[in-house]
């Protein structure tokens, strides 16, 4: 019988919430996959307001560790170090100690408990599948999806995949191929990790997830859903003017990174029209000042040279086209919810981008 797969599982703790820590140690005593086989590394970032939360780890979390949990390794930070810096630092750890696998778990959810098995059965048979992600439902509203794998669209904007669909409305398979997986339920095989790469702590926030499974599908690898993979996500939807800058920039990031310069030209009439209608959507939403960031962040030469560096390294490394790549993308931008949705993008916008997607796109790129 073939022994089963080593998994690091990494908990990063960005903010403090005594009733996830809970969720996610009840959640795995119960995982039937081998506990010898697990590693739970819990990275805990410090918080302005409460500072360390290692006092509420030492006291409920770490009586458990092999005994009703698996191996339990604690790793405190000096300082907030963010998301994928701090993923960063349960990966090495992983990695340090013979981890064949790394799942990524976000801090407002909880696994089902045989939601290892089918990941790592659809790994071990298909030496293709570079990155996979659960399939993720919403918290406490079970029966609505808060992803099936993420879309993006072919302008670069990122959006979780049948947002709020019922469950029971589902046809999936086993395995389904996604345009990118969402970090929030994320496993990646270390010895991809090792050759390619972690996170990119250059994003900071928002679009590392998608630079990441793009980055492993230009060497040729697949990024895909794992259907009885279940991960419960007590997501809730954000409209910060904040998150508008980090969007729009890490956007701009991802495709400098990867398109080639021959698509940016036959992108560039949608562009133009895209910022216009930002500019229109930063003025009437309150978000001017914000866009206005982006542009001052584009305007430094050390930005340029710090994204165009990591565009000769993929564009050096990179085995697939940006055909592959838009086969993968979506024509329209669909909101995930219906706070923000616009009807002019509906019935203006999403029809002009399609029609370009399918005629122009679809026919003039086939590097």
């Amino acid at each position: 019988m073939k022994e089963s797969p080593k998994i690091g599982i990494i908990y990063l703790l960005y903010y403090h919430n005594e009733s996830y820590v809970d969720d996610m140690v009840s959640a795995i005593k119960k995982l039937t996959y081998p506990h010898e086989k697990i590693e739970l590394i819990i990275v805990v970032n410090p918080t302005s307001d409460e500072g360390l939360f290692t006092h509420y780890i030492d006291d409920t979390v770490m009586p458990l560790s092999e005994k009703e949990l698996p191996r339990v390794t604690v790793l405190s930070q000096k300082e907030n170090i963010g998301f994928g810096p701090g993923n960063n630092v349960g990966t090495e750890w992983a990695l340090e100690h013979g981890c064949d696998y790394v799942f990524y778990h976000n801090n407002d959810g909880f696994m089902a408990s045989n939601s290892l098995e089918p990941i790592m059965e659809a790994f071990e048979n298909d030496p293709t599948i570079g990155a996979a992600q659960s399939l993720m439902l919403l918290h406490p509203e079970t029966h609505l999806v808060n992803s099936t794998g993420n879309s993006y669209q072919y302008l670069g904007f990122g959006y979780c995949d049948q947002y709020r669909t019922p469950v029971k409305d589902l046809h999936l398979p086993a395995v389904k191929e996604v345009d990118y997986a969402s970090g929030a339920a994320l496993v990646v095989r270390a010895d991809l990790i090792r050759k390619y790469g972690m996170w990119d702590c250059d994003f900071f926030m928002y679009h590392e997830d998608l630079e990441w499974s793009l980055r492993l599908r230009t060497v040729g690898y697949r990024i895909v859903l794992i259907r009885d993979s279940v991960f419960y996500h007590k997501y809730q939807f954000g409209r910060s003017i904040q998150k508008f800058y980090w969007m729009e920039r890490n956007r701009i990031a991802v495709m400098l990174m990867y398109y080639k310069i021959p698509t940016f030209v036959v992108l560039l009439p949608m562009l133009i029209a895209m910022e216009l209608g930002l500019w229109a959507f930063a003025v009437l939403g309150g978000w001017l000042p914000e866009h206005k960031k982006v542009y001052a962040y584009w305007m430094k030469k050390e930005n340029w040279k710090l994204w165009l560096k990591k565009r000769k390294n993929i564009q050096k490394t990179r085995t697939v086209g940006d055909r592959e790549l838009l086969k993968h993308a979506q024509s329209c931008i669909h909101f995930q919810d219906a706070s923000v949705d616009r009807p002019i993008v509906n019935y203006v916008g999403n029809p002009v981008l399609a029609v370009y997607y399918w005629i122009v796109v679809k026919g003039l790129i086939w590097w």
